[in-house]
């Protein structure tokens, strides 16, 4: 067995969706077995944050990690991006409370990983591949989440909203066990894929406190009339953004099983809740 980190340093400086706080981060190569984890430099002590799913503090639109006072907040994008391109263990240093949304997708990290490329490490303990072994399913009203067994892992997700620019839209993803093809398809199929919100519901999140930083230059914004800031980078661009979400929700397992995810009309914190369930039948 090999695990991967960073061949070298990754710096990207931008904007938190939420907070509006700019905020610098540095990803970092870690030791083998580390797992990725976030720390705050700005703070006394500079504090580590796993990126597990025992660390999720909060999901109301992003995914936050907390350990004591210190907190990170929206680090989907920046997590599937490791896992998609074969990261698993990084330092990640930040000097403030939110990962930058930068275009609102995960390209840039990405193209950064891949331009960084990786360093292979060796596992001496046996580290063994986890299988889901029976479905688990969360339901919420008529979104549900599952992950059911199956012979690659895989991502499906289905959406649906009564806005005709989106509609119902449904993408299949699959995370092959081939670290270089899976990082290509990666790169090219999810990672450019954009957040995006409801013009009617931007003045309500803006007035909750929510999407400071949010603007037309890092999020897709769709009204009865269309789309306000085109081209899309595909024409199913917003289900695609929700696989980017899921599979960095994912990660916080450490190493995602093999199983064929399923997903509809979910949320962070559904995305959570799986987790958190298949860590209670592994354990």
């Amino acid at each position: 067995m090999q695990q991967h980190t960073i061949a070298a340093p990754i710096t990207q400086t931008g904007v938190g969706l939420h907070s509006g706080v700019s905020t610098q981060v540095r990803i970092l190569p870690a030791d083998v077995g580390s797992g990725r984890y976030f720390v705050r430099v700005d703070l006394a002590n500079s504090p580590i944050i796993p990126a597990q799913v025992a660390a999720v503090s909060q999901t109301l639109l992003s995914t936050q990690l907390g350990k004591g006072e210190a907190c990170i907040r929206t680090v989907e994008h920046l997590l599937a991006s490791l896992t998609g391109m074969g990261i698993n263990n990084a330092r990640i240093e930040i000097d403030g409370p939110e990962v930058p949304l930068l275009d609102g997708s995960a390209r840039v990290w990405a193209e950064s990983i891949a331009q960084a490329g990786l360093r292979s490490q060796a596992v001496t303990d046996g580290e063994v591949s986890v299988a889901i072994k029976e479905p688990i399913w969360i339901y919420e009203g008529d979104t549900f989440v599952a992950a059911i067994p199956a012979p690659e892992t895989r991502f499906s997700y289905g959406i649906d909203f009564d806005l005709p620019a989106i509609g119902n839209q449904w993408h299949s993803w699959s995370l092959t066990a081939d670290l270089e093809n899976a990082s290509a398809s990666f790169a090219t199929e999810v990672a450019p894929a954009r957040t995006f919100g409801l013009l009617h519901q931007i003045e309500h999140l803006q007035q909750s406190g929510l999407i400071k930083g949010g603007s037309l230059e890092n999020a897709l914004v769709c009204g009865p009339d269309g789309w306000l800031n085109p081209p899309l980078r595909f024409a199913n661009e917003p289900v695609r953004h929700k696989i980017l979400d899921l599979v960095g929700d994912l990660s916080l397992l450490g190493n995602i099983p093999r199983a064929h995810f399923l997903a509809y009309k979910a949320s962070h914190n559904l995305h959570i809740q799986l987790a958190q369930r298949i860590l209670d039948f592994r354990f």
